[in-house]
């Protein structure tokens, strides 16, 4: 909580703060960047920072934390410091570096807000920094904790055992551990960092889900070949699907994600599109060997049956759940060759299928697309409460209030 110095002070920069706090962090990174560029190793995606979406995230994080310091002290926003905690362990982020972090962020604001920033009003940013900071570090520390870990024992080698084409653009990659030890155990829904080695030399994380359940030896994800569209296609996504292959080794970290399933007594509905149907692959893969009687509704969004990636998986493990369903929206025209229960033409329309009464409800996919089916979800009667999503990248969504 905020001290009674601090928090009136706070309260009353905030809206020049929020107003200003995109070009205060971008002039974070800039300056974090020109003094250590050794973060741009391994630690940053560099693709996020030319797009301008971590420095987006970055700003929404800090004045959602802040805001909610002033107008809720006593309800820490736990799902926005989970999902950074989560995303800062995969990455073996380690305390010292807060400090940095802070030194060149308080400059930023400086910089930015020039002589409004009395020490005073320096003060209270501050301790609201290090209490975002300290909540974080404490939470990073008990998922190290949890994993037998440290921040600097984070990595691990794989060996890639078998490389599938799924389709066109999408590979399934399935990895054993070098040291012959077991493979770490996950919950359904979570995600590995692979870090790779850029033809520059530089090291690239990105965060790719899991994809079937844990046998103990192997872990399985999949990924898409991200197409640039007129921009520069995605660098790791494009090494990893024109050069890895059988045989060769990657570095990953342990699993981590909090968006995992939960409540399995009452039923699931799992909504994706595109390659959003991969963490709905590792929920579905988990039930099915675990031979739950959860029912689970399937609801997905693709170009056509070819783009659907898993799909067989999928189909394979919904047989196997008692009174479950699948129901598929292709942009290209409803025609299938896979048992669905339906299959429509054009983009998701939750109208179309009757919803189970209680259902939690998973959202991945692009970000409009689950703004859009959230929003139907909550015209159905679904509780907000009972709606999660996963993110692939900077949670722009919960940063800003999603």
């Amino acid at each position: 909580m905020l001290s009674n110095t601090a928090r009136p002070i706070v309260e009353a920069t905030l809206p020049v703060v929020g107003a200003n706090i995109g070009t205060i962090t971008e002039r974070f990174y800039g300056h974090l960047f020109t003094e250590h560029p050794e973060l741009l190793d391994g630690t940053f995606n560099r693709g996020n920072q030319a797009a301008g979406t971590q420095q987006q995230a970055l700003a929404g994080s800090v004045a959602a934390f802040a805001s909610a310091l002033v107008t809720s002290p006593d309800r820490p926003p736990e799902r926005l410091l989970s999902r950074i905690a989560h995303k800062h362990a995969s990455l073996g982020v380690q305390p010292e570096q807060y400090k940095v972090v802070h030194d060149h962020l308080m400059w930023a604001i400086g910089d930015v807000l020039g002589d409004a920033v009395t020490p005073a009003v320096a003060a209270a940013w501050d301790e609201v920094y290090w209490l975002m900071a300290n909540a974080l570090i404490n939470a990073e520390r008990d998922l190290y904790s949890a994993r037998g870990v440290q921040p600097e024992t984070t990595w691990r080698r794989w060996r890639v055992e078998d490389k599938i084409a799924e389709t066109a653009d999408v590979d399934t990659f399935v990895v054993t551990p070098v040291d012959g030890l077991a493979a770490p155990a996950s919950l359904p829904g979570q995600y590995v960092t692979v870090l790779v080695t850029m033809p520059d030399g530089v090291r690239q994380p990105r965060q790719y889900s899991l994809t079937r359940t844990d046998d103990g030896r192997n872990c399985q994800f999949s990924v898409k070949w991200v197409h640039g569209d007129g921009m520069p296609d995605g660098e790791v996504s494009s090494l990893l699907h024109h050069t890895i292959a059988v045989g060769d080794e990657l570095t990953m970290s342990p699993p981590y994600g909090d968006v995992v399933l939960g409540d399995t007594t009452r039923p699931v509905v799992c909504a994706s599109a595109g390659i959003g149907i991969t963490p709905m692959a590792g929920i579905l893969s988990h039930l099915a060997a675990a031979g739950s009687t959860t029912r689970v509704m399937l609801l997905h969004a693709d170009l056509d049956e070819r783009s659907f990636a898993l799909r067989r998986q999928v189909v394979g493990d919904i047989a196997a759940l008692p009174g479950s369903s699948v129901h598929v929206w292709y942009e290209r025209g409803a025609e299938t060759e896979l048992p669905l229960t339906d299959v429509f033409a054009g983009t998701m329309d939750l109208s179309r299928v009757p919803l189970p009464d209680g259902a939690v409800c998973y959202l991945c996919g692009p970000l409009p697309f689950m703004q859009a089916i959230r929003s139907s979800l909550i015209e159905r009667g679904v509780a907000a409460h009972d709606i999660r999503y996963e993110i692939f990248g900077p949670d722009l969504w919960l940063a800003h209030g999603g």
